[in-house]
């Protein structure tokens, strides 16, 4: 029973959040989760796969809670939504809200009521024909409408398992404007349609570490101001990013993009079953993750060299300044047999203390190429060497006359 316990404690996070978006009341959902302990607990028999073993008790239990009540379900008693509500914090719930009132109304009598199509059909007064075909409409627009990759969707498959072989060439020609309209570190347009992979890839073995699919999913609004939501999927993520171990991870943005900048105005995600919201309003907390420049103002969006940042080869100088991001020359990028025209915009120390990187944009304000540098000292309490000891054969900077080591790349599917 101790072994049960354990394993029980572990999964409730996971159970409850199941329980509760399958019913939304929340006095029925806490019955149906005593009713899935108890039932577990007598058939406890040191399952091998605890969590899926549990998930279907779970998925017997709320079957069975709607079968008792459907006799005298109204149509305003079914579950309106999730338990959590609207900006990302159930993209299933937010998916249904995005369909047309008859397409909600038949998947959720077919999903969240378990009525037979029959059944369906004398509800409401249509033929079986009619809810069949009503029925497979509503299952397309709601895969169309979902912003998350389906079970086996091969987003991380687009990304290649090894960076491809890239060449960076500096041109003497002037950098050109550019008008980049990307959120800065998640290389999307904050525009409703958007939908982009992108994936980060270590050296000097070049292997693929985690992967990112997002999209665009609607309008959003954060304290009173306009923006959309960005859904994000994390694959196989970094220790950072794992949000307490899961893998993958989803996320939510919000983020606003005006004539002059783009930033990001929210963020959210799941931890240890526990919602975690940030927004610009949250000061340091928001700032030091999410947000750049003066007040969260954002990233410009019209960008030229302003002389914060100049480069002579590996060499680079900067002013003392916060939010240090300036175009430091023209380059032409060779990748994937294409050669791109682009500008290299580099941040030193604008989210980490001591990391750099460079972004190369094209004339769209596409990113071709990000690469990533640590200073040498750069988390030395954990890491407890030196970066070019820990990667004696990667590409160095010189920062200010400190040594910058190159650790990883990332490329989207822009350049696929």
């Amino acid at each position: 029973m101790e072994d049960f316990e354990a394993l029980l404690r572990a999964q409730l996070p996971v159970l409850q959040r199941y329980v509760h978006f399958h019913i939304g009341n929340f006095h029925d959902a806490e019955d149906v989760l005593q009713e899935i302990c108890v039932a577990a607990a007598a058939n406890f028999g040191q399952q091998r796969d605890f969590k899926p073993w549990l998930l279907g008790i779970a998925r017997y239990k709320c079957a069975d809670y709607y079968r008792r009540r459907r006799p005298e379900i109204p149509m305003d008693a079914l579950p309106e939504r999730a338990r959590y509500g609207r900006n990302g914090l159930d993209p299933v719930a937010d998916t249904l809200e995005r369909l047309a009132d008859r397409e909600r109304q038949i998947l959720r009598l077919y999903y969240y009521a378990r009525m037979p199509q029959q059944q369906i059909a004398e509800r409401l007064g249509v033929p079986l024909g009619t809810v069949k075909s009503r029925l497979n409409t509503a299952r397309s627009s709601f895969k169309d409408a979902y912003p998350y990759p389906p079970k086996g969707d091969d987003s991380m498959n687009k990304m290649p398992e090894f960076m491809p072989s890239y060449t960076i060439k500096h041109l003497d020609e002037p950098p050109f404007p550019v008008c980049w309209e990307e959120v800065m570190g998640w290389f999307i347009v904050p525009r409703l349609g958007e939908k982009l992979t992108w994936a980060a890839y270590d050296w000097p073995e070049r292997r693929r570490t985690e992967t990112m699919a997002l999209t665009v999913t609607g309008p959003a609004q954060v304290h009173g101001i306009q923006g959309v939501e960005i859904a994000c999927t994390e694959y196989d993520p970094m220790e950072c990013n794992s949000a307490g171990g899961q893998n993958p991870v989803s996320r939510t943005l919000v983020a606003q993009l005006t004539d002059t900048h783009c930033r990001i105005l929210a963020e959210s995600h799941v931890e240890d079953g526990v919602h975690q919201y940030y927004t610009f309003l949250d000061g340091d907390a928001f700032l030091n993750n999410w947000g750049f420049g003066e007040d969260n103002c954002g990233n410009e969006i019209h960008i030229a060299p302003k002389g914060d940042i100049t480069r002579q080869g590996s060499v680079i100088t900067t002013k003392d300044k916060p939010f240090l991001l300036d175009v430091v020359g023209r380059y032409a990028v060779t990748i994937q047999g294409k050669t791109y025209d682009t500008v290299c915009v580099m941040d030193c120390s604008t989210y980490v203390e001591g990391v750099a990187s460079e972004q190369y944009l094209d004339q769209n304000g596409r990113t071709i190429l990000w690469r990533r540098f640590n200073r040498d000292d750069w988390q030395m309490e954990n890491y407890k060497r030196p970066w070019s000891e820990i990667l004696p054969h990667n590409e160095r900077l010189t920062v200010n006359g400190m040594t910058y080591v190159h650790w990883y790349d990332c490329i989207t599917d822009y350049v696929l």
